[in-house]
């Protein structure tokens, strides 16, 4: 245990149980400590004990609290509600339960996860890029606010047991190294919750992931056949065995929330073979299929429109029929992975029931954190290339499949696939956009379902009640029985920007109460009003459109053109009718405009300017030189030097053997990455370009025993362009190669830098095999310096 992290004992936590109920709820947190009862006196015969009665801070009957939700799914996609893919646990929940058809999330990781947790908008939370992508904006710093504590923190000081399992993403990523700081950790001092298992990053292998547990790096645990989602299920089900065994009159809180189905995508064979020939008609096909289950179910009003495929994405029929089978097995894996999620959450369920406590355990099941992502592009089997803008032809794609064997290798460790973005456009029916449109339902709306057999009657009528997942944490504070603090460790607190959804739940058909709800997204944008209106306006980006929009430069959000829909009749945005009701779009605007001041939205377009104008201000390493020893690995990507596209000399100080054999170091993984190790007495060193071009060095003569320098400089052109590596021994050069592209951004997500060995996914297939492949002698230094 840490000490700069102040977890709350087993004990401790049972005794917050004991201690006065507040009138209506605690104005501060935490509660301040009560006096004994007991009378003491200079000894112990002059004293009298008296043992504290047992008063809980808690109503009576205060349900456990299992929140639930997967990643990047869009709202089509359930088999619950009309989408291709099996979801048994989302039926069970739905089916026991209620669900929600007009329910929305922030259209991105980060931000959904922080307003899903805190209970207010994400820019509010500082959430208004990914943590990865964070800028000095104040509603754009990836820095979790004290003014915004966490459900966790808040039910913590009234004693619930509260613990996070999976993807994390609220971590600035300069801060995921093994050395903190730790304050804004899931079990950090500022988050609060008392236990986390998971990644801190946006992503993640699922075969090999950089694992946390509490504030401790781990290795990925050694299973035959793991998987992170398996793996997450695992030690969800044991915690709450713990938590019942050890405390089972003390309510919990836990967060289950996979990587699942983020890219990459991957998942065993067998899961994807089960979706064979599923998708063999393509996506307009899968749309239409969609839409009409839709219908039939009544999940969507009898007069909802579909939406038409926009003009930028290709149609299935543009597809070349030579590529046909590697864009279906790509939906087919996605699927397989999306079920085998869906089951894992399922163990979770049976576990309430194995225990008995299933009954007053209010299950929330949110579909997704954004739409579909269509980040994959034309499909991909190294999803980063897009995100590093490197433009590839699906023939170069395949020629690497050719050599990993074959299509079967989708889904694999040895591919960060991701499949077409008109999968995605199909996930997301029957709306416009997908991930990232903030504007527009594709990007937002996610099925709800919430279950808690003690106080919800089963009733499969949706609720049409305009929400957001601002509005989860406000309604788990009603249904404990509990206000939002005004004051929490001395901060005081940003008001509430959620309400609460208890209303609906015995009623289908009451009024919404949400008034007001703005949605923004790298400047994709939308206002919701309560009247049933909406008005949206398109960024500057194109989510599918690989590549910098045209005109980025001078674009200006004064000239982005508004749409206007009035969701009472046009539940899926299909009609604009702004050039028809310009006061009311007007009026909408204006509503916009309060709502973004408010909430430290603007300026409008700040979520892109790590990205376009100002690449230097996105969270990193601020230093120009490194100095590691040999025990130092695991260096989150994000922390760690830039080696992938910045001018740099690696010196590496050694002793060498004839037998020496072993990586130098590394950075990245498989899917792309860089690499310099020792092997048969000779170097080598590889530059990754995420599979589609591998740059590799190997020195002829063999190397010389004793005390080696070993120096390997690299000079960058320009971002993205091409660089010149020089390979030298003991001062005498000794390869050079040039390598024709650079990643810009990061060969990973959740990968990391590594000394004396590479961890993780292995960079090389020369060592692959043999991973981590430790260096069997001495590193006595390794320096990086940055080169102008």
């Amino acid at each position: 245990m840490n000490r700069r992290t102040p977890y709350r004992s087993w004990i401790t936590k049972c005794l917050l149980l004991l201690l006065p109920l507040p009138a209506m709820g605690q104005e501060s947190l935490p509660f301040p400590q009560p006096p004994s009862p007991s009378k003491a006196g200079p000894t112990i015969a002059q004293s009298e004990y008296k043992q504290a009665k047992p008063l809980s801070r808690l109503p009576k009957g205060a349900p456990n609290v299992v929140l639930i939700m997967l990643d990047d799914v869009g709202p089509a996609l359930p088999e619950t509600f009309g989408g291709p893919i099996r979801t048994p646990t989302l039926t069970r929940i739905a089916d026991n339960g209620i669900s929600y058809n007009r329910f929305h999330n922030a259209a991105m990781c980060s931000p959904t996860r922080a307003a899903l947790l805190n209970g207010r908008n994400h820019h509010r939370s500082g959430f208004g890029q990914i943590a990865e992508l964070a800028n000095n904006w104040d509603g754009y710093t990836g820095h979790w606010p004290a003014t915004t504590a966490s459900v966790a923190k808040v039910l913590g000081y009234y004693g619930y047991n509260t613990a996070a399992f999976g993807k994390w993403h609220n971590t600035p990523a300069e801060q995921t190294t093994a050395q903190g700081p730790y304050d804004r950790w899931p079990a950090g001092r500022l988050v609060g919750f008392d236990y986390f298992y998971g990644f801190l990053a946006g992503e993640s292998s699922q075969w090999e992931p950089a694992i946390v547990r509490n504030t401790t790096r781990i290795a990925t645990p050694e299973k035959k056949q793991y998987h992170f989602t398996v793996d997450i299920a695992d030690e969800a089900v044991n915690w709450m065995r713990r938590q019942n065994a050890i405390a089972p009159n003390q309510p919990f809180f836990l967060y289950w929330a996979p990587g699942a189905s983020h890219g990459p995508h991957h998942i065993f064979k067998e899961w994807a073979d089960k979706y064979k020939g599923r998708f063999d008609k393509g996506w307009d096909a899968l749309r239409e299929e969609i839409f009409a289950r839709q219908k039939a179910l009544g999940w969507i009003p009898a007069n909802t429109q579909l939406t038409r495929r926009p003009a930028t994405l290709a149609a299935w029929a543009d597809i070349p029929e030579d590529e046909k089978p590697f864009q279906r097995r790509l939906m087919e894996v996605f699927a397989g992975y999306t079920e085998h999620a869906d089951a894992q959450a399922g163990r979770l369920i049976d576990e309430l029931e194995r225990l008995g406590i299933r009954d007053n355990t209010m299950v929330i099941y949110i579909w997704g954190d954004n739409g579909s992502s269509s980040e994959g592009l034309h499909g991909t089997i190294s999803e980063l290339l897009a995100h590093n803008a490197i433009p590839t032809e699906i023939k170069d794609h395949l020629r690497v499949l050719q050599g990993l064997g074959g299509l079967d290798a989708l889904g694999s460790p040895k591919t960060d696939n991701m499949y077409h973005a008109g999968w995605a456009w199909a996930g997301s029916t029957p709306f416009q956009g997908t991930k990232l449109s903030a504007g527009h339902f594709g990007g937002t709306r996610t099925p709800l379902a919430i279950s808690w057999p003690k106080s919800i009657k089963a009733d499969k009528t949706p609720r049409a009640q305009f929400h957001h997942v601002n509005d989860i944490v406000p309604t788990i504070y009603d249904v404990v029985g509990i206000k939002a603090p005004k004051m929490v460790d001395g901060v005081t607190q940003a008001p509430m920007d959620g309400i609460s959804m208890k209303y609906t739940f015995a009623d289908a058909k009451a009024p919404g109460r949400k008034k007001a709800q703005y949605f923004e997204c790298m400047a994709d944008r939308g206002i919701y009003s309560a009247d049933g209106w909406f008005a949206s306006a398109w960024g500057p980006r194109i989510p599918w459109v690989p590549g910098l929009p045209k005109g980025i430069a001078t674009w200006s959000p004064d000239k982005d053109q508004w749409r206007l829909y009035n969701l009472n009749e046009d539940f899926s945005q299909a009609t604009d009718l702004a050039s028809k009701y310009p006061k009311k779009l007007a009026e909408l605007k204006a509503l916009f405009d309060r709502e973004a001041k408010a909430n430290l939205v603007y300026p409008v377009g700040g979520g892109l300017w790590s990205i376009i104008w100002s690449p230097q201000s996105a969270p990193h390493n601020p230093a120009t030189e490194f100095h590691y020893t040999q025990d130092v690995t695991g260096v989150p990507e994000f922390a760690g030097p830039k080696l992938n596209g910045r001018s740099s000399l690696v010196t590496v100080d050694l002793e060498l053997k004839p037998d020496s054999a072993g990586v130098l170091y590394a950075q990245g993984a498989f899917s792309g990455g860089l690499a310099l190790w020792v092997d048969k007495g000779k170097l080598f060193f590889e530059y990754n370009l995420f599979e589609i071009e591998r740059t590799r060095i190997e020195t002829k003569d063999a190397l010389p025993a004793g005390k080696v320098k070993i120096e390997v400089e690299t000079r960058v052109a320009a971002p993205r362009g091409a660089a010149d590596v020089v390979v030298r021994v003991n001062g005498k050069d000794v390869g050079r190669a040039r390598v024709p592209r650079t990643a810009v951004l990061a060969f990973t997500a959740n990968d990391a830098f590594d000394v004396g060995m590479d961890s993780y996914s292995p960079v090389s297939q020369a060592y692959y095999e043999r991973k981590p492949f430790k260096f069997n002698g001495k590193i006595e230094a390794l320096r990086v310096q940055y080169l102008k």
